[in-house]
């Protein structure tokens, strides 16, 4: 049923500000730039920003998005703002998780070695 991972859409009431958090973390200009989406493509993959999304208080779920080491992507994220929920966990085997909340609510799942 399920084929890949293809979007994330995190809520951003600040969409101005959420906008620069995420080219600042991923180092990606957004393809897609209005007051109400803003679109990141990050490999192939969507991370949509929107100001409207249902629930509207971020951290709805958590998406993990892969990395080359957890520790090190974590750190970058809090230096730019994000606060650090869960750090570098062995989930099993050479797989490690981290979860990083971006300064507008949403949790950023990190995972390395999967």
């Amino acid at each position: 049923m399920f084929k890949k991972l293809r979007t994330v859409i995190y809520t951003a009431k600040d969409i101005a500000a959420a906008k620069e958090w995420y080219i600042k973390a991923t180092g990606v200009q957004p393809y897609f730039d209005e007051p109400f989406y803003v679109g990141f493509d990050i490999n192939g993959f969507e991370l949509g920003l929107d100001p409207n999304a249902a629930g509207g208080n971020g951290n709805q779920s958590i998406s993990y998005w892969a990395v080359e080491d957890t520790d090190t992507a974590s750190k970058k994220l809090v230096s730019i703002g994000g606060q650090l929920i869960q750090p570098r966990t062995k989930v099993g085997g050479d797989i490690f998780v981290a979860i990083v909340s971006d300064p507008f609510g949403n949790h950023i799942g990190l995972i390395e070695g999967a």
